[in-house]
């Protein structure tokens, strides 16, 4: 089986952050919510405190005050072309894409594409809540594990945060654009 990231590696960019601009478009009123956004955002980058999560909840207060459903569905009419043509060459049934973002999010376009297994964020979509935590680093392994049987033959992500994944997998792959090369341990 082959297991995906999905900002930056199938996906030309990153989703949640073009559903926040995609929402303000729609809903101008959630621009209140911004400077809580920064101070959160300030907090856990730049001062290093708090939690991913944490930070990851309040920017997604803005959801108590769009229609997600609705809106993610008129998102994704707009924005399944920013799928990368060399994933959709390559899809198999058994793919399991693992991502930091919402799973509410990602979902829908999962189904349109036929992808059945996916393993993301659980974060409540109207109240922006996370139940657990924020699927990223070492919990994509752990989540990894606990919700699939075998080994991952390749791996395809933009960020060595997912270096955990990377090192289980028989082969991986660095992605960058459109521009797939293999995975090189980083010496740092």
């Amino acid at each position: 089986m082959n297991v995906y990231d999905f900002d930056n590696t199938i996906y030309k960019g990153d989703s949640t952050a073009d559903f926040y601009l995609f929402s303000l478009r729609k809903h101008p009123s959630i621009i209140k919510f911004l400077p809580s956004l920064i101070r959160a955002y300030s907090r856990f980058y730049l001062f290093k405190k708090g939690t991913k999560t944490e930070m990851k909840e309040v920017m997604y207060r803005f959801l108590t005050k769009i229609n997600p459903e609705t809106d993610i569905k008129d998102f994704w009419d707009t924005h399944e072309k920013k799928i990368k043509d060399w994933y959709l060459n390559q899809r198999k049934d058994d793919d399991i894409i693992i991502s930091a973002s919402p799973e509410f999010l990602l979902k829908p376009i999962c189904d349109r594409l036929g992808i059945k297994n996916l393993t993301a964020s659980k974060v409540d979509i109207h109240t922006g809540k996370y139940s657990g935590i924020n699927c990223h680093g070492k919990e994509k392994v752990r989540l990894f594990h606990e919700n699939y049987n075998g080994e991952i033959d390749e791996f395809y992500s933009d960020s060595y945060s997912d270096s955990p994944l990377a090192e289980i997998s028989k082969k991986a792959f660095m992605v960058k654009g459109g521009k797939i090369e293999d995975w090189k341990k980083r010496t740092n």
